[in-house]
């Protein structure tokens, strides 16, 4: 009997794109504390925070492959989270205007019988145009991205705050790289097709 799957996250985005694999899993909250450790890279916040969050449902699937992923957006070393606010949006993609984003997807697929971690970071450029305040505003009034790190959803009409998009994966911009997780079921010996 092959193992459940199980998607450590509330993310309806990530809930929706692993629902395209057309895989049978389950979700459950990870309950993870998110801060950031003192020196910790952006990098390596992401990576760290996708195997706690597969880790801390393991207790509760001691049986399962657990999916635990993290973004993080980053400019200069700064890091750029759920803005959670109109005036915090608006703030962002101001700052966000004109620059290149690295958005750095954390991917963990853990085997909680044998305890072992596939942990892989991709990254994805995103650069986005020089944006007016009108242009802003406009966008936040259609889509309010608020719970979205960066204000914008590339899935969305946040497409047309970009001037151009780097990566291997596209879906790893909205949190969760399916080309990475397909290879990583695969040497758990699921098989995606």
């Amino acid at each position: 009997m092959p193992q459940k799957l199980i998607l450590a996250s509330t993310s309806p985005y990530r809930r929706e794109l692993l629902g395209r694999l057309g895989l049978p899993f389950e979700v459950a909250n990870p309950q993870t504390d998110e801060t950031p450790l003192p020196n910790e890279t952006p990098e390596a916040l992401s990576l760290r925070l996708a195997e706690a969050k597969a880790r801390a449902v393991a207790e509760h699937y001691p049986d399962a492959l657990i999916i635990g992923s993290d973004q993080v957006a980053t400019v200069d070393g700064r890091i750029y989270g759920k803005p959670g606010s109109h005036e915090r949006a608006v703030a962002q993609l101001r700052e966000l205007s004109g620059k290149t984003v690295n958005f750095f997807t954390g991917l963990c697929l853990l085997n909680a019988t044998t305890g072992n971690a596939d942990i892989r970071g991709i990254p994805t450029l995103v650069t986005f145009r020089h944006l007016s305040i009108d242009e802003i505003e406009n966008y936040l009034r259609r889509e309010p991205a608020y719970n979205c790190a960066g204000s914008a959803k590339s899935e969305g009409l946040g497409i047309a705050l970009l001037s151009s998009m780097r990566g291997d994966d596209p879906n790893a911009l909205v949190g969760l790289p399916l080309i990475a997780l397909c290879d990583m079921l695969h040497q758990q010996g699921m098989s995606v097709l």
